[in-house]
């Protein structure tokens, strides 16, 4: 298993939140741990973190790695969307800084039978943890095999183009379809390879399949619906004067954080035409960022997967 992880906008990070030795800070998505050591190592030598995540195999990587930090760190398996909930078993009531990394870890990528890319034939999965239960009549999160293989043509098109943006959803749900009759769609190479039949040779910039995968993986695990609980949620544990970093690397994710940080900054959140304010709204945060933070060229070539970052920081009021 290959664990070489390079954390992404990690020096920004660590800027944005200025780790305090009396602080205790959230890593809502703590994937391989690169972040998490970077805030350890800053706060040392008394600052808390703790590490949230539901794929529970890169938790046993984060936990080997940042083993050597001892009682300072905690590693919980769980959705930071419900991170307040999660924080119950802490004697934690308020937190000095948030991060919410939303990337896909390498190890989730490079490892083939977890299905989350066409680079490696494994199975269609895609779920963050195949082991998390969606409600009390199904105990599984369905698979992306099920969600191609079970779903009708309108839903596959609804899905592509809502989360992934694929301007030929049509077209690549109804070539789904059609390959379904023949045989059971199981792979992700088999299904990338559906997906770039029905794609116009022209218009390849990027793999035919990279916006549909995107989209299969959103929707298995309901991301920009735990992102918007999220955002409200890492909002609410802030102590006054506190940060919250979140890294994204889509479209999607970019303009849900950013009309939450705007929103929460406004004094007045009434309708356009409202003559005077009724709302009695008052903001809770301070955006740091006025402007996402990129990476620089140095760091992409370094780090390819970096290319697709954008930091946003806000500040609790």
């Amino acid at each position: 298993m290959d664990t070489h992880h390079i954390p992404v906008l990690c020096d920004k990070v660590v800027d944005f939140l200025n780790p305090k030795s009396d602080g205790v800070y959230i890593d809502g998505t703590v994937g391989l741990g690169g972040h998490s050591a970077a805030i350890l190592e800053t706060s040392a030598p008394s600052g808390r973190v703790i590490g949230i995540d539901l794929d529970v195999e890169g938790l046993t990587v984060a936990e080997s790695r940042l083993h050597a930090f001892g009682e300072r760190c905690s590693l919980i398996n769980g959705n930071f969307a419900e991170m307040d909930v999660l924080l119950e078993r802490h004697p934690v009531h308020a937190v000095d800084g948030i991060l919410l990394d939303l990337g896909v870890s390498s190890l989730q990528l490079d490892t083939p039978h977890r299905g989350f890319s066409f680079n490696h034939s494994g199975p269609l999965d895609m779920r963050m943890n195949p082991g998390q239960a969606l409600d009390s009549a199904d105990q599984t999160v369905p698979t992306a095999m099920k969600v191609v293989n079970d779903s009708t043509i309108d839903v596959l098109v609804d899905i592509f183009k809502r989360y992934g943006e694929e301007r030929y959803a049509k077209r690549i749900a109804g070539r789904i379809v059609q390959a379904r009759q023949e045989e059971p769609i199981t792979t992700t190479t088999q299904f990338a390879e559906i997906v770039k039949q029905a794609v116009p040779r022209k218009t390849f910039k990027i793999h035919p399949a990279t916006r549909v995968f995107q989209a299969l993986r959103i929707h298995v695990n309901a991301e920009l619906e735990n992102l918007v609980s999220g955002l409200d949620v890492a909002i609410s544990l802030l102590k006054q004067g506190g940060c919250l970093c979140v890294i994204t690397f889509h479209s999607l994710e970019d303009r849900i954080v950013k009309r939450c940080f705007q929103t929460c900054a406004k004094t007045c959140i009434c309708p356009p035409k409202t003559p005077i304010c009724i709302c009695e709204h008052k903001p809770s945060v301070e955006i740091i960022t006025k402007r996402p933070v990129l990476p620089s060229e140095t760091e992409i070539q370094n780090n390819p997967r970096a290319r697709s970052a954008k930091l946003r920081a806000a500040r609790k009021l």
